[in-house]
């Protein structure tokens, strides 16, 4: 069964830095993409960032420039490196794998990112 634990959350006053960590464990076939969401109350979960096989990665226009997302395949770990943080960039994130030759989802339980004005 994979399980994805993230670590790093937390407080930060705007213009601050925060870095994400997300690790997958009971990984038997291969990852083919990771990344992360989140979610601000009362809004839906939406696309941050992903990092597919060969390193290629994807953000969302708002945090483009600012954010960084890296994969550490040998541990399969990601990563986002949050830069400039706003407070529009509050909200929960969660980690997010597809995994597998079905390619099947699968979240962590998510962390709480606060970015105070």
């Amino acid at each position: 069964q994979v399980q994805l634990v993230e670590s790093g959350g937390g407080l930060v006053q705007a213009g601050g830095s925060l870095r994400l960590s997300c690790a997958a464990s009971g990984i038997i076939f291969s990852i083919n993409a990771m990344g992360w969401y989140r979610q601000a109350p009362g809004k839906q979960r939406d696309l941050v960032a992903t990092i597919g096989r060969g390193g290629i990665s994807n953000y969302a226009d708002s945090v483009k420039g600012r954010f960084t997302i890296a994969r550490d395949y040998g541990k399969n770990t990601v990563y986002l490196q949050m830069n400039s943080l706003k407070p529009e960039d509050t909200a929960v994130y969660y980690c997010w794998v597809d995994y597998g030759p079905g390619g099947t989802d699968y979240w962590g339980q998510g962390t709480q990112v606060t970015v105070s004005s």
